[in-house]
């Protein structure tokens, strides 16, 4: 046992009692068949859900897929909401809870949002070629909405029970930041042992073995204004004070501030400046995309920055930046660690092998989960897939039967942990 978690354990905070990897060298042969089994039926709700829209701004077919898991969820025995998002579009998270007569508090995270714009299916439509599936959000996130519905449905056919709570929350607002529902995955997250998040995990030929990830970025939004002088761009332009060369030049100057601060990464991707050719412009600005994987890192970066813009190149023009966090990092505890550990040891009972990722540029709603450390969170329990964000999404069919066996076994172990 990792010495960390002996440390928790004597301290009554939280232990996994963890099987060892010789003894999980046999593979639950019920459970392997029953995910066999049960492949077509998450075929078919991957259809399903494709063919249902939902963009993050969607919100008719955000409430279609509210509709479509709140009623599987009915079906399986549970106990379902509909929470209003705080910001946003107004979609609604679904969350279900079941109660068990087990010790642990279980949660498992998705989301129902996908980054496409409303028409989408017209030029990218539902299709099969060989063993990849190809649909609008299929990878990211529907297939994690299939793994959790349909692994719940394998366990509860088999009678499992052990946990204390088990909750499951789909959010609709992930791909924009989880603006509005971020806050209450981080609430509900301070009520259980683990959370389970299922964004998608990478296929062949990207990479040659499924995994879980460990840590994702943050993300935070740079802005930097810069106001100057409006005059005639012919006729006087020495009476102006031109803001688009001065955001020039702040932008030359800030783009590396990242570099001297660890765990902090800054790029500034979009800008606008003036408004017809022949005038001098008296505002510009631009936006920045920040990821960060450290707790601080808004605040050393707005220092920084805050620093740099004092050295300006035009007189009289007046510069301000602002760093506004967003989604916070995610980095996996040593009870995450050791359930992903566990999880290597649950694949090699199909002879598989389950590669662990530490850290990825992408935000995920992990971070939500895992920000104050009480619960253990480990990443990407959904399907193998890739595309995600352009075109041709998919997943790969033969990743099906290891991911539910994986999670429903995954579920099985944490609930005999005490």
């Amino acid at each position: 046992m990792n010495p960390a978690i002996k440390l928790l354990a004597s301290v009554g905070l939280f232990s996994f009692t963890l099987t060892s990897s010789s003894a999980l060298a046999a593979a639950d042969e019920k459970l392997r068949a029953a995910a066999e089994q049960a492949q077509p039926a998450v075929i078919e709700s991957l259809h399903d859900m494709v063919m249902i829209e939902s963009g993050s701004s969607d919100v008719e077919g955000l409430k279609k897929m509210a509709d479509f898991t709140e009623t599987r969820l009915k079906a399986l025995g549970a106990r379902t909401e509909r929470r209003k998002t705080t910001r946003g579009a107004g979609a609604d998270m679904v969350i279900g809870t079941f109660e068990g007569t087990g010790t642990r508090k279980l949660m498992l995270i998705a989301h129902m949002d996908t980054v496409y714009e409303h028409g989408i299916l017209a030029s990218q439509p539902y299709r099969v070629d060989g063993v990849r599936i190809y649909g609008p959000g299929i990878a990211d996130d529907k297939g994690g909405i299939a793994v959790i519905l349909h692994s719940l449905k394998i366990l509860n056919d088999a009678s499992w029970h052990d946990y204390a709570k088990l909750t499951v929350s789909f959010n609709p607002d992930e791909e924009v930041g989880s603006i509005g529902s971020g806050e209450t995955i981080a609430e509900l997250a301070d009520q259980h042992d683990v959370v389970l998040s299922c964004e998608p995990t990478v296929a062949p030929p990207v990479s040659k073995n499924e995994g879980l990830l460990l840590g994702a970025s943050g993300t935070a939004t740079g802005t930097l204004e810069v106001t100057g002088k409006a005059s005639h761009a012919g006729a006087a332009p020495q009476l102006g004070r031109n803001a688009l060369i001065e955001l020039a030049h702040q932008l030359l100057q800030t783009q590396d501030v990242a570099k001297s601060i660890p765990g902090t990464q800054l790029n500034w991707t979009v800008a606008k400046a003036g408004t017809v050719r022949n005038q001098i412009p008296d505002h510009a600005s631009a936006g920045a995309d920040i990821r960060l994987t450290i707790p601080d890192g808004v605040e050393k970066l707005q220092a920084a920055l805050d620093e740099k813009i004092k050295n300006k190149l035009i007189p009289d023009t007046e510069v301000t930046v602002k760093v506004a966090a967003g989604r916070p990092p995610f980095v996996a505890n040593d009870r995450g660690r050791a359930i992903a550990r566990q999880g290597q040891a649950i694949y090699a009972e199909l002879g598989r092998e389950l590669v662990i990722a530490e850290m990825t540029g992408g935000a995920t709603d992990a971070g939500y989960a895992g920000r104050s450390g009480k619960a253990a969170v480990v990443e990407s329990f959904g399907l193998a897939g890739w595309g995600y964000h352009a075109r041709d999404e998919y997943i790969d069919t033969d990743s099906i039967v290891p991911r539910l066996y994986l999670m429903t076994r995954m579920l099985v172990e944490l609930g005999k942990s005490k």
